[in-house]
């Protein structure tokens, strides 16, 4: 994938925040319980700064834990989301290669489906920056389970009409650039949360088709991909509703 094409997606979600907000998954208690438990601390009273907040899914659901959460997003359309969605968190615009924070400041630095956005070279060094003396820099990625069939199925009909780049978000890519850490600081720990959610099937193609490989793509090939998706989703699901069956890819690392 090419720079210009890199950033080309990780700008095409402003035009669909709200898309986004209404259709992607959210994540389950579990990992929330997961992240405490390899941290060593609870999400109540923490500080945590999440980076690449879109529109405010992961964020919503750590103040609901009852951790102080301060949003840094760069997009426009996905910061205006955030607002509408979450009045009472606050939100500034910038992202994890230059976190317009404060040193130590943080108790959790967090990234929701966002650390393969960053260049690690300079993200893990922003997030030493910004974390206290015994913080967690924690990344997650919810990815789609390739051991259930029509998973893996639609996956590879994904690749096919999109290329090779088409499942980066959605196969856990980013979690193995997160591993090359540059500055040899970090330890992690690794676990993995799986979880479902039964969703009628334009909600589900409402949901792929709000990932940035369709984002950018022409409208008629995106639209005739989908149509054809329908079809072969509903001689799977004949009733209309879809099981998304997810495993959530956990990382929380602790600095040296």
């Amino acid at each position: 994938m090419t720079a210009s094409f890199h950033a080309t997606r990780a700008h095409s979600f402003n035009a669909a925040a709200a898309q986004y907000a209404a259709n992607r998954p959210s994540y389950p208690p579990a990992l929330f319980d997961a992240v405490e438990d390899l941290a060593g601390r609870s999400l109540e009273g923490a500080r945590v700064v999440d980076v690449g907040a879109g529109t405010g899914i992961a964020t919503a659901l750590l103040h609901g834990r009852g951790a102080e959460v301060v949003a840094v997003e760069p997009g426009e359309g996905m910061a205006a989301q955030f607002r509408h969605t979450n009045p009472g968190i606050p939100i500034v615009r910038g992202n994890g290669n230059q976190l317009p924070l404060a040193d130590a400041c943080a108790d959790f630095v967090t990234y929701a489906q966002a650390w393969h956005w960053t260049e690690p070279v300079h993200a893990v060094p922003e997030a030493l920056r910004v974390l206290r003396p015994g913080g967690a820099l924690t990344l997650w990625w919810n990815t789609s389970a390739l051991d259930v069939p029509w998973i893996d199925a639609q996956t590879e009909r994904i690749r096919r009409h999109f290329g090779a780049d088409g499942v980066v978000d959605r196969n856990g890519s980013g979690m193995h650039s997160a591993l090359a850490d540059p500055t040899g600081r970090l330890h992690f720990a690794h676990r993995r949360v799986r979880w479902s959610r039964d969703v009628p099937v334009d909600t589900h193609l409402a949901n792929i088709s709000s990932h940035s490989i369709f984002l950018v793509q022409d409208e008629e090939s995106t639209e005739a991909f989908l149509a054809e998706e329908r079809d072969q989703l509903l001689t799977v699901f004949p009733g209309g509703i879809v099981e998304e069956i997810y495993v959530v890819e956990l990382l929380v690392a602790t600095g040296s």
